[in-house]
């Protein structure tokens, strides 16, 4: 693979998130750097004005562009042969993200998206993990918020429990003490897309609502349950919480993690998230609010009449509002055995 002409392909460049990414791959490693990278997408001549838009007239013609289409399987399998990575921002990947996997399992190309699709993510991982086993290819989902605070948040709490106590916690609790940001266009499209599956779909409603939807086939299950769906008090916080939308992607994500480890947390590891809450009053507010929206978007008039209104793919949060994002996620980690273990982190980044 170190013969290939790229290290990353960015596929998707001419969309809201991919040239998010060619912005900070251009201002981060310029075009004549150690890292070999190229844009793709459909259209050449809008990615001719990505690469003019973020790099100079001196330099714009030394970043290759590779015209290829999620659509067509022949220009996908010649795009994934000449790059080590393909970097995916094109959603919703229910759609669309399928042929990319599948060309990148049989290519040994390693692979990375922003997908935070459960029911998608649970047919192709084991459609195409021996696949990608057998060429070599790391196939990485989820590499946005969610769920990559989630993730290596609880990653390196249990890696500090363990440096401090010399145990791992059995039980993770994952909390929303502040956030501030807006969802692109793209993000709210996978979600409608995935509310729209699973309203047509019984299994994909149940593979939504499963804990375990993403854990490897075989492997035994934990004691989750359900996540949060009303106002609770956390004592180990002493605040109200209430539902956390994105804790239906990262608790998964977390539970696999700890499988494809080989269960250092053991069998029976819990994890869980909600977001962080001043009153039961406000707790209440969100909790309802939260789950009359989710409801209207799962309902098919009152979705469509929402996509009047919510940003279109390809639109998204201004360069002002990205920069004022933020987030701050606090972990607990519990030693049922042993209290005195219990363990916090706080993770804090931009959004």
């Amino acid at each position: 693979m170190s013969a290939r002409e790229f290290d990353v392909v960015v596929l998707g460049a001419t969309g809201f998130t991919g040239e998010l990414v060619v912005e900070y791959l251009a201002n981060t490693y310029g075009v004549d750097g150690d890292l070999r990278w190229a844009i793709a997408g459909r259209n050449e001549t809008k990615l001719e004005a990505v690469r003019k838009r973020y790099l100079d007239a001196g330099r714009a013609a030394q970043l290759p562009l590779i015209v290829a289409d999620n659509g067509d399987a022949g220009s996908i399998a010649a795009l994934v042969e000449r790059t080590r990575v393909v970097c995916t921002t094109v959603g919703p990947y229910a759609r669309h993200g399928t042929p990319v996997v599948a060309a990148c399992a049989e290519a040994g190309t390693h692979y990375c998206d922003l997908t935070g699709e459960v029911q998608w993510m649970a047919k192709v991982i084991p459609a195409y993990s021996e696949a990608a086993q057998a060429s070599g290819a790391r196939i990485v989902h989820t590499c946005g918020f969610d769920s990559v605070p989630s993730d290596m948040g609880t990653w390196y709490l249990q890696q500090l429990m363990h440096e401090r106590h010399g145990v791992y916690a059995r039980q993770v609790k994952g909390r929303v003490a502040a956030s501030r940001g807006a969802a692109s266009g793209g993000t709210i499209a996978s979600i409608l897309h995935m509310l729209e599956e699973a309203g047509q779909d019984p299994n994909v409603r149940k593979q939504v609502a499963n804990p375990y939807a993403l854990y490897p086939a075989g492997t035994p299950r934990g004691k989750d349950g359900a996540d949060q769906r009303t106002a609770v008090f956390d004592p180990d916080f002493n605040q109200w919480t209430s539902p956390f939308i994105m804790a239906a992607i990262n608790t998964r994500v977390v539970r696999r993690s700890n499988a494809l480890l080989g269960f250092p947390w053991g069998e029976d590891f819990r994890y869980d998230e909600s977001t962080l809450n001043t009153s039961r009053a406000q707790a209440v507010g969100v909790s309802v609010a939260s789950g009359v929206g989710m409801l209207a978007l799962a309902l098919g008039p009152t979705r469509r009449l929402a996509q009047r209104f919510l940003p279109s793919p390809g639109e998204g949060p201004d360069k002002a509002q990205r920069e004022a994002g933020f987030y701050e996620l606090r972990f607990l980690g519990i030693d049922p055995d042993d209290r005195s273990h219990d363990t916090r982190v706080s993770v804090r980044g931009d959004l």
